[in-house]
């Protein structure tokens, strides 16, 4: 969970860009805030950065990451660095804390192993219909926890998952699982409110996968209709 300290810090701190990470399609800028003298690195992806997708043509990256923070907040995964919507130097976008990763830990091979980390962001993708869960956006660090990055290409009214995690693919839904969907189920309903982030068929694309996860209690199967892989995989 996010402690009061982090989040003041990106919410209030002065946001100074000091990079860009160069492989990114979008704007996404490395930075820092500084409150108090307190320093604290970022991510910063401003909207005005962003590239137009054809089949995103509403809404924002940024307000579908911070949506898909929402909701690994809200069913306390933990899954989603801290996400905050605020301006910032280039416009208002997306603040993520960093994550410094365990440089010892090959990706190449940890994103095939079945553990609960691996498998818990599974479920969270599921959720979220992300299409783009890709080997390098897997950000495990010394502590021994595991965070995701990149959630700007969710939520989509299609179903639409694309991932390099599919090794529980068809297995039952654990009960913890399923008590989570029915709690985020009933979190849509009352205090989870995402509609200033999501378009109303989005939000009713998600009811429905949640639905449709609980009613038929596994995890997802790759689709024959699209690649069940993002391009590239790492």
């Amino acid at each position: 969970m996010a402690t009061d300290v982090n989040r003041a810090l990106l919410e209030s701190g002065e946001l100074e860009v000091t990079g860009r990470l160069v492989d990114a399609s979008n704007a996404t800028l490395y930075a820092k805030v500084v409150l108090n003298a307190v320093e604290k690195i970022c991510i910063y992806k401003p909207i005005a950065g962003e590239r137009p997708l054809w089949d995103f043509p509403d809404g924002t990256l940024a307000d579908r990451e911070y949506a898909a923070y929402l909701i690994s907040d809200f069913l306390a995964l933990n899954v989603v660095p801290l996400t905050i919507l605020r301006d910032g130097p280039f416009g208002f976008g997306m603040v993520q804390e960093w994550i410094d990763i365990d440089e010892a830990i090959d990706l190449a091979s940890y994103f095939s192993q079945d553990i609960p980390e691996l498998r818990r962001m599974a479920f969270f993708d599921a959720i979220i219909n992300n299409t783009d869960r890709k080997i390098g956006h897997l950000l495990p660090n010394l502590s021994g926890e595991l965070y995701g990055c990149d959630h700007g290409v969710t939520f989509h009214e299609e179903d639409k998952l694309r991932t390099v995690l599919w090794q529980w693919a068809g297995e039952p839904l654990l009960p913890v699982e399923i008590k989570s969907l029915e709690n985020l189920l009933a979190g849509l309903s009352g205090d989870l409110d995402l509609s200033s982030h999501l378009t109303h068929k989005e939000i009713e694309a998600l009811r429905m996968r949640i639905q449709r996860l609980i009613s038929e209690e596994v995890m997802p199967t790759p689709s024959p209709d699209w690649p069940a892989i993002p391009w590239p995989a790492f």
